[in-house]
């Protein structure tokens, strides 16, 4: 692939692109005219998967991260879009995950983030123009009961995303945050469990996986999610964030205009807590 070549298009990385958001994120661009790259952990870097080059990226390593970003570089010129799409899960109650795993799941969704961000700001910079969007959830809007610590996470992408947006705005850069709900994917099969579960919270923590499990039966498809992604990436004025899927435009609305007391008493009852 050459440099002239790929400058006839926009450039664009995905983040965990192997399957589910990530890989439906890669095909809608692709169809939209942007030569992507991939990233995989398991992926061989410059092979090529259903119409976009793969790149071996671990998004918990410096290392692998700076080599990723400078493999784009170096192979098309420039990067024009970049969707942090990789991140894993974890369901629990908060005092049944260790520091440790606590750690494992912000290395991966909010410093994961902040490493593929912080490489390749300096191109964007250099180019006075780009675009970051961000993956958060629906969780970053509300409480999460029994996945605090993945719910605490998307909270911080939330809040770190609006004020970076605020730095760059004046170099041609926006930072985008969408916001799914229950998507189908393998992320829940990737969902960690607790490394040291107390059974004080094998009720709440059965229930909680009990709506977990009928979400899912309801669950967005990646296509869904993947077309906002896109709306996201290409609007010449951005908003600050996109709920993605059906009815996580109404839990944000009602998130911010229903009292308190009131929505705790509604997820309660959803998610069958005393």
């Amino acid at each position: 692939m050459s440099k002239t070549s790929t400058q006839l298009t926009k450039v664009a990385i995905v983040t965990g692109a192997s399957g589910g958001i990530g890989l439906s994120t890669a095909h809608v661009l692709i169809q939209a005219g942007y030569t992507v790259f991939g990233t995989s952990r398991r992926a061989a870097s410059g092979s090529m998967s259903q119409g976009m080059m793969m790149v071996a990226c671990d998004v918990t390593s410096d290392i692998s991260v700076a080599e990723a970003v400078a493999y784009v570089e170096q192979t098309a010129g420039r990067v024009d879009l970049l969707v942090n799409n990789a991140g894993v899960g974890l369901m629990g109650a908060a005092e049944e995950s260790s520091i440790e795993q606590v750690h494992q799941v912000f290395d991966t969704n909010v410093y994961g983030l902040i490493r593929m961000t912080n490489a390749v700001l300096p191109i964007m910079r250099r180019q006075r123009s780009g675009r970051i969007v961000n993956l958060s959830s629906i969780l970053g809007v509300i409480p999460a009961p029994f996945s605090a610590h993945y719910g605490a996470a998307k909270h911080a992408v939330e809040g770190y995303s609006e004020s970076l947006d605020h730095e760059v705005r004046s170099m041609g850069i926006r930072i985008v945050l969408v916001e799914p709900g229950m998507t189908q994917s393998a992320f829940e099969q990737n969902t960690a469990k607790p490394d040291r579960a107390i059974a004080d919270y094998n009720d709440g923590r059965a229930s909680a996986q009990r709506w977990f499990a009928d979400g899912m039966k309801v669950a967005d498809v990646p296509d869904s999610i993947a077309k906002t992604i896109l709306v996201a990436a290409q609007v010449e004025k951005p908003k600050p964030r996109y709920t993605a899927g059906k009815g996580t435009g109404k839990i944000a609305l009602l998130r911010r205009l229903v009292p308190s007391d009131a929505f705790a008493k509604s997820l309660r009852q959803q998610m069958h807590l005393p």
